[in-house]
């Protein structure tokens, strides 16, 4: 049984509620399952935090338990049905996966074919590092390698560069070609609405926006939903 994987961009799109814009693909990756581990790591308030999943996975019919509130994290993820890691500060998450060591069960658990979801910082920490998240490291974990579900890298939230725009900063393309001058990896920009399911050897965009995909020595590729990206997958 191959990988079974929901990488979204963001956990809520402009003028819908909480995984909303998401709902029928999360009903898709985990069917008939009956419970969800969460891992609200990328927040500070994991409590309301867990609560706010518990509510919008109870209304899709799941239960959901929250992995900062288990005696013992490592085996509730080794027991774990379906994972579900939320956004948030992608160092923060990492940092505690690191310090309470579950880096490793998790990816045995997904490898043994539990379904995964991540969504923002949750979807980052799916790739093979967390080299090109957005966020600040206002922690700092032991490395920046990640729980490599996957042998790509992944950029969410990612933002077009504005025409016309009077902004003298670095546009997200730019820092993204800064990290292809140092690292040969593929990265792969997930606009706002943008989700990847990944089914064994099968990868497709889903949702309502579009991906570009960068490569060190090419221009971006410009993706629309329903692009099959199986490409990504192989390991080189």
């Amino acid at each position: 049984m191959g990988k079974r994987l929901l990488l979204v961009s963001t956990s809520q799109t402009y003028g819908t509620g909480y995984l909303d814009h998401c709902a029928p693909e999360v009903v898709e990756l985990f069917g008939g399952l009956k419970r969800v581990l969460f891992v609200p790591f990328a927040l500070y308030d994991r409590d309301a935090y867990a609560t706010k999943a518990r509510e919008r996975f109870e209304k899709m019919g799941y239960g959901l338990d929250s992995v900062h509130e288990a005696d013992d994290p490592r085996r509730a993820v080794e027991e774990a049905e379906a994972i579900f890691i939320g956004g948030g500060n992608t160092f923060r998450l990492l940092e505690t996966l690191y310090r309470l060591e579950m880096i490793d069960p998790i990816r045995r658990r997904v490898e043994a074919g539990a379904p995964y979801m991540g969504t923002s910082a949750g979807s980052n920490v799916a790739g093979a590092t967390i080299k090109t998240t957005n966020d600040m490291p206002i922690v700092e974990p032991p490395g920046f390698d990640a729980l490599a579900l996957v042998p790509f890298q992944i950029n969410p939230h990612y933002v077009d560069p504005e025409p016309g725009s009077t902004h003298m900063g670095e546009t997200r393309e730019t820092r993204i070609r800064e990290f292809l001058e140092e690292n040969d990896q593929t990265v792969v920009g997930l606009r706002e609405g943008a989700m990847l399911r990944i089914e064994g050897p099968l990868a497709v965009l889903r949702g309502a926006r579009g991906a570009r995909i960068f490569r060190r020595g090419h221009d971006p590729e410009e993706v629309e939903p329903g692009a099959r990206l199986d490409a990504l997958l192989e390991r080189h």
